[in-house]
Protein backbone atom coordinates (compact mmCIF):
# COMPACT_ATOMS: atom_id res chain seq x y z
CA UNK A 1 0.00 0.00 0.00
CA UNK A 2 1.58 3.26 -1.11
CA UNK A 3 1.03 6.56 0.64
CA UNK A 4 -0.10 9.60 -1.32
CA UNK A 5 2.70 11.83 -0.09
CA UNK A 6 2.65 15.56 -0.73
CA UNK A 7 5.15 17.14 -3.08
CA UNK A 8 7.85 18.80 -0.94
CA UNK A 9 8.06 22.56 -0.91
CA UNK A 10 11.27 24.22 -2.10
CA UNK A 11 13.47 25.49 0.72
CA UNK A 12 13.05 29.07 -0.49
CA UNK A 13 9.62 30.53 -1.20
CA UNK A 14 9.37 34.05 -2.71
CA UNK A 15 6.85 36.34 -1.06
CA UNK A 16 3.47 36.62 -2.82
CA UNK A 17 2.04 39.82 -4.25
CA UNK A 18 1.55 42.37 -1.49
CA UNK A 19 -0.15 44.24 0.11
CA UNK A 20 -3.14 42.18 1.21
CA UNK A 21 -6.33 43.94 2.29
CA UNK A 22 -9.06 42.82 4.68
CA UNK A 23 -12.21 44.69 5.67
CA UNK A 24 -10.40 47.01 8.08
CA UNK A 25 -6.71 46.33 7.57
CA UNK A 26 -3.84 46.41 5.09
CA UNK A 27 -1.01 43.91 5.44
CA UNK A 28 2.17 45.12 3.73
CA UNK A 29 5.94 44.79 3.85
CA UNK A 30 7.66 46.66 6.66
CA UNK A 31 9.97 49.57 5.84
CA UNK A 32 12.50 51.59 7.80
CA UNK A 33 9.93 54.37 7.97
CA UNK A 34 7.96 52.15 10.37
CA UNK A 35 10.60 52.30 13.09
CA UNK A 36 8.66 54.63 15.43
CA UNK A 37 5.54 52.46 15.39
CA UNK A 38 7.49 49.20 15.67
CA UNK A 39 9.60 50.47 18.56
CA UNK A 40 6.45 51.69 20.32
CA UNK A 41 5.31 48.10 20.99
CA UNK A 42 8.63 46.25 20.95
CA UNK A 43 9.78 48.44 23.84
CA UNK A 44 6.89 47.43 26.12
CA UNK A 45 7.56 44.76 28.74
CA UNK A 46 3.88 43.81 28.67
CA UNK A 47 4.27 42.95 24.97
CA UNK A 48 7.61 41.13 25.09
CA UNK A 49 6.86 39.17 28.28
CA UNK A 50 5.95 36.06 26.28
CA UNK A 51 8.11 36.74 23.21
CA UNK A 52 11.53 35.18 22.54
CA UNK A 53 13.31 38.52 22.95
CA UNK A 54 13.58 41.20 25.61
CA UNK A 55 12.09 44.67 25.27
CA UNK A 56 14.11 46.58 22.69
CA UNK A 57 15.46 50.08 22.85
CA UNK A 58 15.29 52.10 19.65
CA UNK A 59 18.75 51.02 18.47
CA UNK A 60 17.95 47.32 18.88
CA UNK A 61 14.53 47.73 17.25
CA UNK A 62 16.08 49.53 14.30
CA UNK A 63 18.78 46.88 13.85
CA UNK A 64 16.17 44.13 13.80
CA UNK A 65 13.95 46.07 11.43
CA UNK A 66 16.86 46.45 9.00
CA UNK A 67 17.18 42.65 8.89
CA UNK A 68 13.47 42.15 8.35
CA UNK A 69 12.99 44.63 5.50
CA UNK A 70 15.73 42.96 3.44
CA UNK A 71 14.01 39.57 3.45
CA UNK A 72 11.93 38.81 0.36
CA UNK A 73 11.51 35.03 0.61
CA UNK A 74 10.74 32.37 3.19
CA UNK A 75 13.73 30.17 3.92
CA UNK A 76 13.70 26.96 5.93
CA UNK A 77 13.98 27.84 9.63
CA UNK A 78 15.30 31.32 8.85
CA UNK A 79 13.70 34.71 9.31
CA UNK A 80 9.95 34.78 8.60
CA UNK A 81 7.84 36.90 6.33
CA UNK A 82 6.88 39.80 8.60
CA UNK A 83 4.02 42.03 7.53
CA UNK A 84 3.00 45.33 9.04
CA UNK A 85 -0.66 45.50 10.04
CA UNK A 86 -2.14 48.88 9.11
CA UNK A 87 -5.51 50.14 10.32
CA UNK A 88 -7.22 51.47 7.20
CA UNK A 89 -9.21 54.17 8.96
CA UNK A 90 -6.22 55.86 10.60
CA UNK A 91 -3.34 54.59 8.48
CA UNK A 92 -1.61 53.61 11.72
CA UNK A 93 0.68 50.61 12.08
CA UNK A 94 -0.84 48.60 14.93
CA UNK A 95 1.25 45.42 14.94
CA UNK A 96 2.79 42.71 12.82
CA UNK A 97 2.01 39.20 11.66
CA UNK A 98 4.59 36.67 10.55
CA UNK A 99 4.84 33.35 8.76
CA UNK A 100 7.71 30.84 8.98
CA UNK A 101 8.63 27.88 6.76
CA UNK A 102 9.29 25.00 9.17
CA UNK A 103 9.29 21.77 7.14
CA UNK A 104 9.53 21.46 3.36
CA UNK A 105 8.72 17.75 3.07
CA UNK A 106 5.62 17.91 5.26
CA UNK A 107 4.71 21.42 4.03
CA UNK A 108 4.57 22.90 7.51
CA UNK A 109 4.41 26.58 8.44
CA UNK A 110 4.20 28.55 11.66
CA UNK A 111 2.24 31.72 12.30
CA UNK A 112 3.13 34.47 14.77
CA UNK A 113 1.84 37.92 15.68
CA UNK A 114 2.52 40.97 17.86
CA UNK A 115 0.11 43.87 18.42
CA UNK A 116 0.24 47.14 20.31
CA UNK A 117 -1.91 46.85 23.46
CA UNK A 118 -3.86 49.97 22.47
CA UNK A 119 -5.47 47.93 19.72
CA UNK A 120 -6.34 44.80 21.69
CA UNK A 121 -9.98 43.80 21.96
CA UNK A 122 -11.03 45.15 18.56
CA UNK A 123 -10.78 41.94 16.53
CA UNK A 124 -7.83 43.28 14.54
CA UNK A 125 -5.53 40.41 15.50
CA UNK A 126 -8.06 37.80 14.40
CA UNK A 127 -8.60 39.60 11.10
CA UNK A 128 -4.87 39.88 10.40
CA UNK A 129 -3.96 36.36 11.48
CA UNK A 130 -6.75 34.89 9.34
CA UNK A 131 -5.35 36.78 6.36
CA UNK A 132 -1.81 35.50 6.89
CA UNK A 133 -3.07 31.92 7.36
CA UNK A 134 -4.86 32.34 4.03
CA UNK A 135 -1.52 33.33 2.51
CA UNK A 136 0.14 30.30 4.04
CA UNK A 137 -2.29 27.88 2.45
CA UNK A 138 -3.08 29.72 -0.79
CA UNK A 139 0.20 31.41 -1.74
CA UNK A 140 2.80 29.16 -0.13
CA UNK A 141 1.04 25.80 -0.36
CA UNK A 142 1.34 24.72 3.26
CA UNK A 143 -0.43 21.56 4.40
CA UNK A 144 -0.44 22.45 8.10
CA UNK A 145 0.08 25.70 9.99
CA UNK A 146 0.74 25.81 13.70
CA UNK A 147 1.33 28.43 16.35
CA UNK A 148 3.05 28.36 19.72
CA UNK A 149 2.45 30.27 22.91
CA UNK A 150 3.15 30.11 26.61
CA UNK A 151 0.28 28.65 28.61
CA UNK A 152 0.37 31.90 30.58
CA UNK A 153 -0.38 33.84 27.40
CA UNK A 154 -4.12 33.18 27.47
CA UNK A 155 -4.88 35.92 24.95
CA UNK A 156 -2.71 34.26 22.32
CA UNK A 157 -4.25 30.85 23.02
CA UNK A 158 -7.77 32.25 22.64
CA UNK A 159 -6.79 33.91 19.36
CA UNK A 160 -5.59 30.63 17.88
CA UNK A 161 -8.74 28.88 19.08
CA UNK A 162 -10.81 31.57 17.33
CA UNK A 163 -8.91 30.64 14.18
CA UNK A 164 -10.25 27.10 14.54
CA UNK A 165 -6.82 25.79 15.51
CA UNK A 166 -6.86 22.87 17.94
CA UNK A 167 -4.60 22.39 20.92
CA UNK A 168 -2.24 19.57 19.91
CA UNK A 169 0.33 19.71 22.70
CA UNK A 170 0.89 21.18 26.13
CA UNK A 171 4.44 20.80 27.44
CA UNK A 172 4.88 21.46 31.15
CA UNK A 173 8.22 22.82 32.37
CA UNK A 174 9.82 21.75 29.11
CA UNK A 175 12.40 24.55 29.02
CA UNK A 176 13.73 27.55 30.86
CA UNK A 177 12.39 30.80 29.41
CA UNK A 178 13.53 34.16 30.75
CA UNK A 179 14.64 32.64 34.02
CA UNK A 180 11.61 30.46 34.75
CA UNK A 181 10.08 27.16 33.69
CA UNK A 182 7.91 27.56 30.63
CA UNK A 183 4.69 25.77 29.68
CA UNK A 184 4.39 25.63 25.92
CA UNK A 185 1.15 25.13 24.01
CA UNK A 186 0.95 24.25 20.31
CA UNK A 187 -2.16 24.86 18.23
CA UNK A 188 -2.57 23.79 14.60
CA UNK A 189 -4.93 23.54 11.66
CA UNK A 190 -4.74 21.62 8.37
CA UNK A 191 -5.36 23.12 4.95
CA UNK A 192 -8.58 21.19 4.29
CA UNK A 193 -9.89 22.07 7.75
CA UNK A 194 -9.18 25.75 7.12
CA UNK A 195 -10.87 25.67 3.70
CA UNK A 196 -14.01 24.01 5.11
CA UNK A 197 -14.11 26.50 7.93
CA UNK A 198 -13.74 29.49 5.62
CA UNK A 199 -16.34 28.10 3.21
CA UNK A 200 -18.78 27.62 6.05
CA UNK A 201 -18.26 31.18 7.24
CA UNK A 202 -18.87 32.64 3.76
Amino acid sequence: MSLDLPTPLPDCLPFPALPVETDRLVLRRLSMGDIDAVHAYQSLDSVTEHLPYASRDRVAAEEKLKEVVEIDALGLDTEPMVLAVIEKESGQLIGEVMLFLRDCGARQGEVGYVFHPDFHGKGYASEAVAAVIDLGFEAFGFHRIYGRCSAANTGSAKLMQRMGMRLEAHFKEHALFKGAWDELQIFAILEDEWRRQRKGAA
